[in-house]
């Protein structure tokens, strides 16, 4: 049981709150409630505080004690020193309840009410309050899985946090549908580690969430996938029947997501999947692993519909960015890529009956010292498919080797693919070449390139080779449209 010179403490302090809000509290007598009601209906929301949720907790274990002397138009209110003459908020904040505001919070003690943007009110479930340990050593999945069941079947505005602290787990998956009408917060404020044992790994990803429709991830934290301990088990360089290890993160039939204000370090495998998903928009992330690590690739696209990856830095032991099938209507902007291997459309082509690629945006990025600059890639002796209506605009290339490039001899495979290329569109893209070829397209002979616009190239060579004139090699491809500089050109 609370003692009650702490509900009193607490009830002057939160008293003190409330006057800053709503202005003195009138002289009157218990129970007060339509006072209350009246002050408070006023006050948009003022009650939802840490403050109002720990009166209420405490009130609620105390309620046969709770009752108001007095109020005075005064800084703080006078409390008597008699046990049943307990000042606490608690009191106005079961004038909230009475009203209807915060039903839901009911018998939610170990979460907490805070107010968001919009003002509104959002119900908090920390981790720590299931079970959770920042001990860099208990493996806090089953805490990461209740939390979020709380969370998601609340039914009201929530937001799960992982509060500062480094906290170790095995693959969690975080599913829908959540009931609340409202987009859930996933905030991450510590940093989430994943464990190394890859025999915990049954399926491709560490982190999963499916099945949402409106999530926020956020919270300045950091995933670190841990990937140093395992990149060696990654034979997929050798092996075409390699087992992928697990990406760190994944969206699956996730639908209106904002993912911002995060960081992955050392992934596994990819960084981050999107699949199967609609209207993602991820800006302000950081994604590192070694230029070294095998197939981290920053993000990953298929099968998904406006994902937007914007003012984010990336650099990765593969693309930073990579658009597979099915992915409609992407834009990339604002990137800062390297090391790397580009900001690649692909590869394309690898299974039977791929699903097309349109409406891809790349504009406004910078890459730095990576393999590749902006790439379209498919496999040789692929099934049909195709990739249209791709736009490379305002590119700065920083000592990349390979700026510009169609490569459709992807992979080790035999004959010509048969993923048909057309209205590819390279605009204002300067900086400089590590390599004398900076322009390089090699297209399907069954299928060649069609449509391709090369607009305002400018690229100069800083390579080893003294002098060495830059040049274009342009195979399969029908060159539609060119003009400004031309640095170089396709002839």
């Amino acid at each position: 049981m609370v003692p009650s010179n702490k509900l009193a403490e607490i009830g002057i302090e939160a008293f003190q709150l409330l006057e800053e809000s709503i202005g003195p509290v009138r002289k009157a007598k218990m129970p007060l409630q339509s006072t209350f009601q009246q002050q408070l209906s006023s006050a948009q929301g003022s009650c939802y505080t840490r403050e109002t949720m720990e009166c209420y907790t405490a009130a609620q274990k105390n309620k046969g004690v709770i009752m108001v002397e007095y109020f005075v138009n005064k800084p703080a209110p006078v409390v008597t020193p008699v046990p049943r003459s307990i000042l606490v908020l608690g009191l106005a904040l079961l004038s909230c309840v009475a009203d209807g505001a915060l039903r839901h919070h009911i018998g939610l003690s170990d979460h907490r009410s805070l107010i968001d943007g919009s003002g509104a009110a959002v119900t908090v479930f920390d981790v720590t309050k299931h079970g959770a340990k920042a001990d860099d050593k208990t493996d806090n999945a089953e805490a990461f899985i209740q939390t979020w069941r709380a969370a998601c079947d609340s039914g009201a505005p929530a937001k799960m946090v992982i509060p500062g602290g480094t906290f170790l787990t095995s693959p969690v998956v975080f599913q829908g549908p959540c009931k609340s009408t409202e987009p859930i917060v996933f905030e991450v404020q510590g940093n989430v580690k994943a464990t190394t044992d890859l025999s915990e790994y049954s399926s491709e990803q560490w982190i999963l969430f499916e099945i949402i429709d409106g999530l926020t991830l956020n919270g300045g934290g950091t995933f670190d996938g841990q990937g140093s301990a395992v990149w060696k088990y990654n034979d997929c360089h050798q092996n075409k029947e390699c087992q992928p290890l697990p990406s760190s993160i994944k969206l699956s039939k996730v639908n209106n997501a904002l993912v911002h204000e995060i960081s992955s370090v050392d992934s596994k495998y990819f960084h981050m999947h999107v699949t199967s998903c609609n209207s993602i928009s991820i800006h302000n992330i950081n994604l590192t692993a070694p230029a070294n690590s095998p197939n981290t690739d920053g993000i990953h696209i298929s099968h998904s519909d406006g994902v937007h990856v914007t003012s984010s830095k990336i650099g990765t032991g593969d693309d930073c960015v990579s658009i597979g099938q099915g992915s409609t209507n992407i834009l990339i902007s604002q990137v800062f890529c390297g090391p790397g291997h580009g900001l690649s459309v692909g590869s394309l082509g690898k299974y039977k009956n791929e699903e097309d690629v349109s409406g891809i945006v790349v504009t406004n990025c910078t890459l730095f010292n990576t393999t590749n600059g902006v790439r379209i890639k498919s496999y040789a002796a692929s099934d049909p498919s195709q990739a249209l209506n791709i736009t490379f605009k305002d590119i700065t290339m920083d000592s990349v080797k390979n700026p510009i490039i169609i490569d459709q001899k992807y992979g080790s495979r035999n004959g010509p693919s048969r993923v048909k290329i057309s209205n590819v569109h390279y605009q204002n893209i300067k900086g400089t070449s590590t390599s004398d070829v900076a322009v390089s397209f090699s297209c399907s002979s069954l299928v060649p390139c069609q449509g391709v616009e090369l607009v305002d190239i400018d690229l100069a060579y800083i390579g080893q080779k003294a002098k060495m004139p830059l040049s274009a090699s342009c195979l399969n491809a029908n060159i539609v449209k060119s003009g400004g500089k031309q640095n170089p050109g396709c002839n």
